[in-house]
């Protein structure tokens, strides 16, 4: 890490990410904690949907103005409207006053802001480092995002079920004003060249091209897509209620989430080294015990089996995304890199909003054990099909220069 942290730019990105990173791991969980406290399970999937709808529904324009725009003010701004709504939420929490719908409305406002923050983001960190030091810097803010992983979900137990739920959001929005604090100072260096401005449409019809081209990037995003919705959406809807049905409490669900931040705190680390020459196949493979911890989980495995699984799939699952954002960042151009990653990003999350919304009444209607059990074994069989393309398989590092 000391290579990467010679450089004041990246010094103060990963200083302004670390704070907000770590709130929104609390507030995550939280939610789902707080909601299923307050209503239902239906309650929780509708809330975690009215998030992931317009961070769907709008990845792509803000991919297109992440183009346009200095990155680092369009983070900025988000960091600002992001503080404002769970500071106003955190308001309604202490004061009693709080309703389900109202979480609802400020989770659709904060998802809308997201979508323009993770594209943003994703195109300023090659901006912060020279290109060889790109893999490094992933893997320096995987190790933040992973740590929060490991943090977040034990904070929010604690606090949701301990001190009180309002101070999860509270925390997380003191920590998008120290982001922004950070932020403002940052002169991101230039890379490729500057986008030609045309129209929103044109250039989202460009960014579509660049996908399009590359078997790897649409296959990898397709599977994932379909692995969201039948684990993930599951797993954050029914875990809580499945964590008290064969642990008889919901601290289990908290600890495995935590199980799974550490794994990807270990595989973070090993992420600076380790470059294996077929990336895409490597980080497919270690993907697979994502799934399985979701399937160990549901048929209710006692927690000294399940936990060094979710530990495991942490691992992985840090890897992946640190090979995959390093493959993304050296192989399409600077000037699309956002909204390429927009694509990424919509794509994946494109059905997890359904996925919120049916496991709950799927849950009361079939059992959610059964829902979770199906759902991961669903997304296992998916993500190993993606090494049936070679274009994944085949995906070669690229060497330095």
């Amino acid at each position: 890490m000391r290579g990467v942290f010679s450089h004041r730019e990246f010094r103060l990105l990963f200083a302004g990410q670390s704070a907000s990173t770590i709130g929104d791991r609390i507030v995550f969980v939280a939610l789902a904690l707080y909601v299923t406290d307050i209503g239902s399970p239906s309650d929780v999937g509708i809330v975690l949907a009215s998030h992931a709808v317009p961070l769907v529904g709008f990845l792509l324009i803000g991919g297109v103005w992440a183009d346009r725009l200095p990155r680092h003010l369009v983070v900025v701004t988000t960091d600002l409207i992001r503080f404002g709504l769970h500071a106003l939420l955190a308001t309604l929490i202490f004061t009693g006053a709080v309703e389900i719908w109202h979480i609802a409305v400020i989770e659709a406002c904060f998802g809308t802001a997201e979508a323009f923050y993770r594209p943003a983001f994703s195109g300023l960190v090659p901006q912060t480092v020279p290109e060889e030091e790109i893999q490094p810097a992933r893997a320096a803010f995987s190790t933040v995002e992973t740590i929060a992983e490991f943090m977040g979900p034990a904070l929010a137990t604690a606090l949701v079920l301990g001190v009180g739920p309002g101070f999860a959001f509270a925390i997380d929005a003191a920590t998008f004003l120290v982001s922004a604090a950070f932020l403002i100072r940052l002169r991101p260096r230039p890379r490729g060249e500057p986008p030609e401005r045309t129209t929103v449409l044109a250039e989202l019809r460009d960014g579509w091209s660049e996908v399009r081209s590359r078997t790897w990037i649409w296959v990898i995003v397709g599977v994932f897509s379909l692995a969201l919705l039948t684990m993930f959406g599951p797993w954050m809807t029914l875990g809580p209620t499945i964590s008290e049905e064969h642990y008889d409490t919901k601290a289990v669900y908290g600890i495995l989430a935590s199980a799974l931040g550490g794994g990807t705190v270990l595989g973070a680390v090993v992420g600076f080294r380790w470059r294996p020459r077929f990336p895409m196949r490597t980080g497919m493979l270690l993907a697979l015990p994502l799934p399985i911890s979701g399937l160990a989980f549901g048929v209710g495995l006692p927690v000294a089996a399940v936990f060094p699984i979710f530990v495991l799939a942490g691992v992985g699952i840090a890897l992946f995304d640190i090979w995959w954002h390093t493959a993304l960042a050296e192989r399409v151009p600077p000037h699309m890199l956002s909204r390429v990653t927009a694509y990424d990003w919509m794509g994946s999350l494109a059905l997890l909003p359904i996925g919120y919304v049916l496991a709950g009444p799927l849950g009361e209607a079939l059992g959610a054990v059964e829902v979770l059990s199906v759902g991961s074994a669903i997304a296992l069989t998916v993500l190993a099909g993606a090494l049936l393309f070679r274009d994944v398989r085949n995906l070669a590092r690229l060497e330095r220069v």
